[in-house]
């Protein structure tokens, strides 16, 4: 079964933590006097004038302050208010990380991971994601599962691989669900268990992973760990389709020869219906 590993993953996951700042740079106002301007900050970028957020977080940075830092190293790395610099970016998330702050960590190893800013070092980029992992950085938790699982830096271990993809799955990290799942249907540093696959396939599907909708398609198409249920497959089939998932088409192509017109019709309109959970 296909899994969601490719390296690309965890460049596209970058944390958004400055768009959350409006609220969490509230929770820290009593804790520093220059709160007032982080939030000027905050507010500039919220209104996307970027080079003012820039310029009222660098000093902040400068004196230490690891959400400033963190934020920095965020507008570098995106080009916000100031010139894309990779370079740049890691040195401030490093400094935001090496405060404790868990986003940072990640983001950190993220950049080793993928040479962005430095020499690509999986060794270097997995001590960063264990530390923001234990924190309950959900994405930290799902780029371990994928270290192990394919030995990035790493003897690969795919009992490990598990035990990682499983905390970030029940964090509610959809890639996590679906990689786990896969791991459930293969057998592979678990006991082979359907059951389990469609259980947290199912919780991808249910986020919009197209591949797992696709997947699970093929799991009611079958039986494996479901009812077998042409209508449901129809149906995931169909959702998959829209993200333009490979042969997920022609598999409900194929699924609609086994299917009335009614139940065809019934598939389509339960697709219609679907929304994220």
């Amino acid at each position: 079964m296909r899994k969601l590993s490719k390296k690309s993953k965890l460049r596209d996951r970058v944390m958004k933590k400055l768009i959350r700042t409006g609220l969490f740079c509230l929770l820290l106002a009593a804790a520093w006097p220059a709160a007032a301007d982080f939030e000027a900050g905050a507010e500039a970028y919220r209104r996307g004038d970027y080079a003012a957020a820039f310029e009222a977080f660098r000093p902040l940075a400068e004196q230490g302050d690891a959400s400033a830092q963190f934020n920095l190293g965020f507008m570098y790395e995106n080009g916000h208010g100031i010139a894309p610099n990779n370079s740049q970016a890691l040195s401030w998330y490093q400094k935001a990380a090496e405060q404790g702050d868990a986003s940072a960590q990640y983001n950190t190893g993220r950049m080793y991971f993928s040479g962005l800013g430095v020499a690509e070092n999986h060794v270097a980029a997995r001590v960063w994601f264990v530390k923001a992992a234990n924190q309950d950085n959900a994405d930290a938790q799902f780029s371990l599962g994928l270290i192990y699982d394919e030995g990035w830096g790493v003897m690969a271990d795919d009992s490990e691989a598990v035990r990682w993809y499983l905390k970030a799955a029940e964090l509610g990290h959809a890639s996590a669900q679906y990689n786990l799942g896969r791991m459930y249907y293969d057998g592979e540093g678990v006991a082979q268990d359907h059951r389990q696959a469609a259980r947290w396939i199912e919780s991808a599907a249910d986020q919009g992973v197209g591949l797992a909708q696709k997947i699970l398609g093929i799991m009611y198409a079958q039986g494996h760990g479901v009812p077998h249920d042409y209508v449901m497959a129809y149906m995931w089939f169909s959702l998959a389709a829209r993200q333009d998932v490979a042969d997920a088409d022609a598999a409900r192509s194929f699924v609609a020869n086994k299917l009335s017109p009614e139940q065809i019709a019934e598939a389509e309109a339960r697709a219609s219906a679907w929304q994220f959970r």
